[in-house]
């Protein structure tokens, strides 16, 4: 079981640091990436099925001397779900700064000046926006795989 555990721990851990890698890579170049979201996705399902599985350990009576690791083990969820709503966050902030920078605006009002701009305008603000989201989403994934790492250097005495 310790084995199984370690391994799915590190194998989630390496998921997550690789497209923390990949995202910020993209970030910094500056192009947008598709690798980096399907690896982003993996990593977010990943951390769910590892958290599950330390549900199921923990119910199979295996418990770590260190209460800080059930901590490091749910706090990657509380992360991936505030940093999605942060990325959707991103988005408006940066329509708003792009459309709108001196005169708050409503979503819905701000969706119909994008939608009046022409195509080369919405693209360059859209790779904005992807830019942006990346940020969120890449300093997710590290702080993530830094949170399982901890986890995992915590699981004294559960086997």
């Amino acid at each position: 079981m310790s084995t199984a555990y370690s391994a799915l721990g590190l194998a989630v851990l390496a998921i997550n640091l690789l497209a923390g890698v990949v995202g910020a890579v993209s970030w910094q170049r500056n192009q947008p990436s598709v690798t980096f979201w399907y690896l982003l996705r993996a990593a977010q399902v990943a951390t769910g099925l590892f958290v599950l599985f330390a549900c199921v350990v923990y119910a199979l009576g295996y418990r770590a001397t260190d209460q800080l690791h059930y901590l490091y083990i749910f706090l990657p969820v509380a992360v991936s779900f505030m940093a999605e709503l942060m990325r959707g966050a991103s988005a408006s902030q940066e329509l708003g700064d792009r459309l709108s920078p001196r005169e708050p605006k409503t979503n819905k009002e701000l969706s119909e000046l994008f939608s009046e701009l022409d195509p080369d305008r919405q693209e360059t603000i859209g790779l904005l926006i992807i830019r942006r989201e990346t940020a969120v989403m890449t300093i997710a994934c590290l702080v993530i795989a830094f949170l399982l790492w901890r986890a995992l250097e915590t699981t004294a005495g559960m086997f």
